[in-house]
Parts: C-alpha cells; sequence; structure tokens
C-alpha cells in the first residue's frame, strides 16, 4: 500500500471515530415517513420526493444557536399519512408526533410525546424547497414542520432544566401568530375539536397555570428516570412527587380541556405502570390514586400497577 493510500486511509477513520462528538449545528435526527396510500392513481414518485424534501428540511435546519455532537441530536418521527390529494400540489391527512429521549447510563428510550394532530392540509411542490421564515408564514407545510421542530426541542429540553424549552416555546408560539391568517386550520383558537389544536398546545404550555406540567418534565426525567440504574427507591419516589405536581395542575384546572397535560399522560402512562409494578405497595395505592382522579378514561390499565407480578 502506498505511502498516500496509507495517508488517506487513516484520515478517513479518523474522521469516522471523531463523528459522534464533534459538534454540529443540526438539533435533530428526525425519522420521516409518508404514507400515500389511500391515494390512488396518483404520481408516486411525488411522495418520495416529499418524504425526502421533509426530511431534509427537519435535518439539515439549523433552529438554535446551540451546538451537537452527533449521539447529541434529539430524536424524533414524523410519521405523515396523507388521505386526500385535492389537487396537483394540495394534500391532506395527519401527521403523528413522536419524541424521544435517552434515559441516563442505560439504552432505554423514554417516550416524552406521542400524539395525532389531525389538521394537516399543505401545498407541496415537487423540486421545490421548503422555506421557513420565522417572522411570517411562508407556507402552511414549512409552519407546521418548524412548529414541531421547536415543539421537539423545547420538550428535550425541560426534561434536563427547569424551564429549559421557554426559549423554543417561544418561537413556536410566534408560528402560531404568523399564522393566524392562514386558510389551513390548527392555528386559531376554535379550529379543531375541544381546542386540541397547535393554538391551544403552545398557549397551554406557556402559560404559567400549567407551569407544574412542564416541573413534571424535569423532575420526572432528570431526577426520577435517570437515577433509575443508581437508586432505584429514590428515583421512583422522585417520580411519585412529579406526579402529585402533575395532580395540582389538574385540580385547577385553568382550562377544561386540558391538552397539554393530556398529552402528557398519554405519553407516559404505559411507562409509569412498568415502574410503579415494582415499587411497594403504599407506592402503588397513592400512585394509582393520582393516575386514576387525572385520567380516569385509563382507569383499567393504571390498577394494572397493583396487579402482583410474577
Amino acid at each position: 500500500m502506498s505511502q498516500s493510500v496509507r495517508s488517506r486511509l487513516i484520515l478517513t477513520v479518523l474522521v469516522v471515530l471523531l463523528s459522534s462528538t464533534v459538534a454540529i449545528s443540526q438539533e435533530l435526527y428526525c425519522n420521516v415517513q409518508v404514507s400515500a396510500q389511500k391515494i390512488q392513481g396518483s404520481n408516486r414518485e411525488i411522495f418520495q420526493s416529499m418524504q425526502r424534501d421533509i426530511y431534509e428540511f427537519m435535518n439539515g435546519m439549523v433552529w438554535t444557536d446551540k451546538l451537537f455532537s452527533f449521539s447529541e441530536r434529539i430524536e424524533c418521527n414524523l410519521l405523515i399519512n396523507l388521505d386526500e390529494q385535492l389537487s396537483a400540489d394540495e394534500f391532506r391527512g395527519t401527521i403523528q408526533i413522536q419524541l424521544s429521549r435517552p434515559v441516563y447510563n442505560t439504552t432505554y428510550e423514554s417516550t416524552v410525546l406521542n400524539f395525532v394532530d389531525n389538521s394537516f392540509q399543505f401545498r407541496y411542490v415537487e423540486f421545490q424547497p421548503i422555506e421557513f421564515n420565522p417572522n411570517s408564514h411562508t407556507s402552511n407545510l414549512s409552519s407546521v414542520l418548524a412548529y414541531y421542530a421547536y415543539l421537539f426541542i423545547g420538550m428535550d429540553f425541560d426534561t434536563y432544566s427547569p424551564g429549559g424549552g421557554t426559549p423554543y416555546f417561544q418561537v413556536a408560539e410566534k408560528i402560531v401568530a404568523n399564522a393566524q391568517n392562514a386558510p389551513e386550520s390548527g392555528w386559531k383558537p376554535y379550529d379543531g375539536s375541544r381546542n386540541r389544536n397547535r393554538y391551544w398546545l403552545i398557549k397551554n404550555i406557556l402559560d404559567n397555570q400549567y407551569s407544574g406540567a412542564r416541573e413534571f418534565l424535569y423532575l420526572y426525567h432528570l431526577r426520577g428516570l435517570d437515577r433509575m440504574e443508581s437508586d432505584m427507591a429514590q428515583a421512583r419516589a422522585e417520580m411519585y412527587e412529579s406526579l402529585r405536581g402533575l395532580q395540582e395542575v389538574y385540580r385547577r384546572r385553568p382550562d377544561p380541556f386540558m391538552y397539554f397535560v393530556s398529552i402528557i399522560i398519554d405519553a407516559k402512562a404505559d411507562e409509569i405502570v412498568n415502574v410503579f409494578s415494582q415499587a411497594f405497595a403504599d407506592e402503588k395505592n397513592r400512585v394509582v390514586q393520582i393516575l386514576t382522579e387525572i385520567d380516569p378514561a385509563n382507569e383499567k390499565k393504571y390498577l394494572q400497577i397493583l396487579t402482583p407480578s410474577g
């Protein structure tokens, strides 16, 4: 092997080894899937292009002024199901939002968000770049994608520090404000059913009456889950206290629809059942009491905590 070839090989290996630690600007590691099975008789290649362009938009944009290593990027998923093609370049469907967070000193990924936005109508022109301007509503596609990019970042930061996601939620709030005159739904107070839309979600998140829900994200993850490997009993105690804080938010009920709280509970319910199924009897009873109060629709699920294991 010649000296020049050997040098290039060594350089390539070094690049690969360093790639996981070099600081980069991209914050998201976002998997994107576009499903158009319900749309018949159309050019199928457009959906492949759509998936690729949305992937590049989410992962190629610089969303913050923070530096991330490859391993620190925020893992999330956008699952887009298209129901209708309204015209050559206009589509309607749903978008499922999923965010996960690594748990310290384990290989476990904890689900932070998992819900469906049913108000997703947009225009997409193949081979035309998706452009976003934080100061104006350029298109519904770019605004929805950017809104959820900042929601992902804000929620992730909230799990690591109290109120850490505020600057990113404020950008999402600005995106909502810019879209108030958009013809597509999901941005205005009375769009959708029971106030479950993008407007109310970001309003709830930034409302001080819901600060306890954001504190839950921090206490539950950083002081709870992240301690499970080193001190399981203390970790569960912290997670129980975080649930008590969520219960206080629920009891104040500043909004009859509790959209933000319901999204949190939906994402964490199965995990909470698994964690507290291994707790002491009195701890189990206290946790079940809280959960059945704030989420009575899933009482049957929470009662599984009381079932003896094995």
